[in-house]
């Protein structure tokens, strides 16, 4: 790794830090230059603009996404073990260090939700992604006769999804202690529908 990757990827690291306590939109150059002790013009030489910006935080977040839950949750055996996995590793993202205001995705779904362009298509690719990452565990799962024959994948992916964004609303905003318990007992009862009957 050359010296202009490893300074653009520490400038990515603390712009997806500020990101999540600013959002996208507060994520301008020149705050950034401010809190990475760069001048402008050297953050123009790596992002040409706020919305190349943007997007290079939400690639950054998607790949410690994939380095921190995905990966060590397919180390887990197919089928169940890995949907749990797959769920706790989840549980722990916005916990961790680079996001000290939260699960970024999180904050810029809000943002994003009604604002076209290239920031929110890479939002919602991500996302898609991971929803399909989900379903094909639990279609997995099936296969591995762990869920029944007729569980719609789909469906078990939407509800888990919801489960984990719920989360992380009331770990966040409502600052609620029993949020991880509550999202534990409703994934709990999820898997249970799911394992209902199976082969």
């Amino acid at each position: 790794m050359g010296k202009g990757e490893d300074t653009r990827n520490g400038i990515l690291g603390t712009a997806l830090s500020l990101a999540s306590e600013v959002g996208l939109e507060g994520l301008s150059i020149g705050a950034l230059a401010e809190r990475a002790g760069m001048s402008k013009s050297g953050l123009f030489a790596h992002f040409g603009s706020k919305e190349e910006l943007q997007v290079a935080v939400l690639d950054e977040a998607t790949r410690r996404f994939v380095e921190i839950v995905v990966a060590p949750a397919l180390k887990a055996r197919r089928g169940e073990p890995r949907v749990r996995a797959l769920f706790e590793r989840w549980m722990l993202w916005s916990k961790q260090d680079f996001q000290p205001g939260g699960c970024v995705f999180l904050a810029a779904s809000v943002e994003l939700d009604d604002r076209p362009g290239p920031a929110r298509d890479r939002l919602v690719a991500s996302q898609r992604d991971w929803l399909s990452a989900l379903a094909t565990a639990a279609r997995i799962a099936v296969e591995e006769g762990h869920f029944r024959a007729d569980l719609d994948p789909d469906q078990f992916a939407f509800e888990l999804y919801a489960i984990a964004q719920g989360y992380h609303q009331l770990t966040r905003l409502l600052r609620d202690p029993r949020a991880p318990r509550r999202a534990r007992a409703a994934f709990d009862r999820l898997v249970a529908d799911a394992r209902r009957d199976a082969r």
